[in-house]
C-alpha cells in the first residue's frame, strides 16, 4: 500500500507531528482470523496476543521468530485484552460474561462476572490503572446471538461501564447511559477516562476522582457520517487514536480534532501499540493482524 494511500492528513498537525512518516505500508502478521479484536503486547516476551472470537481462541504472534500459535482454546468467547501492572494478561470473556487475570502458573482468575447480584452481559474491553483499578465495558454484543457468545437475555437491562475496586474486588457502576460502550482507555496522566460507544458513534471523555468514581463527562469526539468507533489508544503526545470499522484508523488531537486517518483494507476492531520502542503499531481487522512501524510512540508502558 503506498504512502500516499495510507496516510490521510486532515490536518497539518497531523503533519508537522510526524505521524504520517513512518512505514509506507501495512504487515499483514496473520490473516486467517474470523473476527479479530482485542491486541496486547507483551513486552517480557515480545509477542502480541490476541482474539479471534468467533472461533473462541486466543492467538499469540512471536516478534522474533513471526510464528502464530494458539495461546488458549477455548476461551470464553475473548474480546479485550490488556495488562495489569505486573504484567498479567487481563480479558474480557464475552461468551463466559466475565472479566478475568491470567496468573504466572497459568491459571485463570475472575475479577467479575456479576454486578448487584445480576450476571453481567459480555465484558468487551479493559483498562488497569497504576493502583490495581479496572474499569471495564460491558455491552451487549455478545449476548445478542451464537457468533460471537451465546445468545441469551440481559439481566441488568442495559450497557454500563463499571469500576472493579482493587483491594476489595467488588463491581461498581461507574458510568452509564450508553447505547453500546465499547472502547476504554485512561489518559497518561491516569486523570480522565476515555469510551467509546460504538451505537452512538461518539467517545466520551470523564474525569477521574482519586477515589475512582468518574465526573458526569462530556462528549470528547462523534463520528463524522456512518462510521462508528471501536477500541481507542493514546500515544506519547497525547493524540488520541480510534478504531473506526470501515473507516480505518483516526488519530484526535487532544483537543478533540480529527487530524488525520490510516487507511485498512479491511474494518478495523482494535489497536495496540507495542515492539520494543512501543512505536510499533498492531491492528486487528476483521480476519487479520497488522503492524505498522510509526515514526509515533505509544502512551508509556508504565
Amino acid at each position: 500500500m503506498p504512502a500516499d494511500g495510507l496516510y490521510d492528513i486532515l490536518d497539518d498537525r497531523f503533519r508537522t507531528g510526524h505521524c504520517a512518516d513512518g512505514d509506507s505500508r501495512l504487515e499483514v502478521l496473520y490473516d486467517d482470523c474470523r473476527w479479530a479484536e482485542g491486541p496486547v503486547y507483551l513486552p517480557a516476551w515480545r509477542q502480541v496476543i490476541w482474539s479471534d472470537i468467533p472461533n473462541d481462541r486466543l492467538l499469540r504472534w512471536d516478534e522474533a521468530t513471526g510464528s502464530v500459535g494458539v495461546f488458549r482454546a477455548p476461551a470464553g468467547h475473548s474480546n479485550g485484552n490488556t495488562l495489569d501492572r505486573r504484567g498479567r494478561l487481563v480479558s474480557c470473556e464475552q461468551g463466559n460474561r466475565r472479566v478475568t487475570r491470567t496468573e504466572p502458573d497459568g491459571t485463570v482468575t475472575v475479577l467479575a462476572d456479576r454486578y448487584a447480584g445480576k450476571r453481567l452481559n459480555s465484558p468487551n474491553d479493559s483498562v488497569v490503572r497504576s493502583d490495581g483499578t479496572i474499569w471495564f465495558s460491558d455491552p451487549d454484543f455478545g449476548i445478542t446471538s451464537d457468533y460471537e457468545g451465546h445468545r441469551a437475555e440481559s439481566e441488568i437491562g442495559a450497557c454500563h461501564v463499571y469500576r472493579i475496586d482493587p483491594v476489595t474486588g467488588t463491581v461498581h457502576l461507574a458510568a452509564d447511559g450508553f447505547e453500546g460502550p465499547n472502547g476504554v482507555v485512561l489518559s497518561p496522566d491516569e486523570q480522565r477516562l476515555y469510551v467509546s460507544d460504538s451505537r452512538a458513534a461518539r467517545i466520551h471523555v470523564f474525569e477521574v476522582r482519586e477515589d475512582g468514581t468518574l465526573s458526569e463527562g462530556r462528549v470528547f469526539a462523534e463520528a463524522r457520517g456512518d462510521v462508528h468507533f471501536d477500541n481507542i489508544r493514546f500515544d506519547d503526545e497525547g493524540r488520541l487514536w480510534a478504531a473506526a470499522l470501515d473507516d480505518g484508523v483516526h488519530c484526535y488531537d487532544p483537543d478533540g480534532t480529527l487530524i488525520g486517518r490510516l487507511r485498512v483494507p479491511e474494518p478495523v476492531s482494535n489497536l495496540a501499540f507495542g515492539g520494543p520502542k512501543n512505536n510499533r503499531l498492531f491492528l486487528t481487522a476483521t480476519t487479520s493482524l497488522y503492524s505498522l512501524m510509526m515514526s509515533v510512540t505509544g502512551a508509556p508502558r508504565v
